[in-house]
């Protein structure tokens, strides 16, 4: 948790946030957040895993406290009942009015505004090294090991207990499908080279899962 904070108040500060006490509030609303019990595979676990690739390659960032700043907000909001692209636009939302208290400058908070907004579709344009970083590290889980990714799939699948199974079976094949219709999952090359072929690999065999009409429960793990 300190450590969290750590990293949080150092994005804050480098994005232009005033070093006070309020700053750090902000760091464990945040958190609290990312703790809510309906949560289960968008937790503080996610969060740290999207800061630790940003970290990882800070070198690719223009502005890589920007990014660090869009990662900790880009599920600030999440409720698995709200509809399409709610959750992003509410999280930039909330981002605008917290990261604008705080003193950050006004282009700096559209841009994080802005970075958030793509995590929705993860559809990010020739140039945008920013985005390009952010929806790569949003998407890192894809690429993980056949039982990480099966864990994965799992905790989403909680989050979405309210869904019955055959809506659930349908709504999860409609993501993952869009997923595969994107031309990269991954942008950047040093991220793509690794985590393209695995991470397809691993959608494909969800996919076949979720639409085989003979499979039960135990085949979605």
């Amino acid at each position: 948790m300190v450590d969290l904070l750590d990293r949080w108040r150092v994005a804050a500060l480098g994005a232009g946030a005033r070093p006070d006490a309020e700053s750090t509030r902000a760091g464990e609303q945040l958190l609290t957040r990312w703790r809510e019990p309906h949560r289960h595979y968008h937790t503080v676990a996610h969060l740290t895993a999207v800061l630790d690739v940003v970290d990882q390659h800070a070198e690719l960032a223009d502005r890589v406290d920007v990014v660090r700043l869009a990662a900790w907000w880009h599920d600030a909001v999440y409720d698995p009942r709200a509809a399409g692209d709610a959750n992003e636009r509410d999280s930039a939302a909330l981002a605008d009015s917290v990261l604008t208290g705080l003193g950050v400058p006004a282009p700096t908070v559209a841009e994080v505004h802005r970075l958030v907004l793509l995590t929705a579709g993860h559809e990010v344009a020739p140039g945008d090294t920013d985005g390009a970083l952010l929806c790569d590290a949003d998407l890192a889980v894809l690429a993980t090991s056949p039982t990480a990714y099966e864990r994965y799939a799992a905790a989403v699948r909680r989050e979405y207990a309210h869904v019955p199974e055959p809506a659930f079976r349908a709504g999860r094949a409609a993501v993952l499908t869009g997923l595969l219709a994107l031309p990269a999952l991954f942008r950047l090359p040093p991220l793509a080279s690794r985590w393209e072929v695995p991470a397809r690999d691993n959608i494909r065999r969800e996919l076949a899962a979720l639409t085989e009409p003979t499979a039960g429960p135990a085949d979605l793990r």
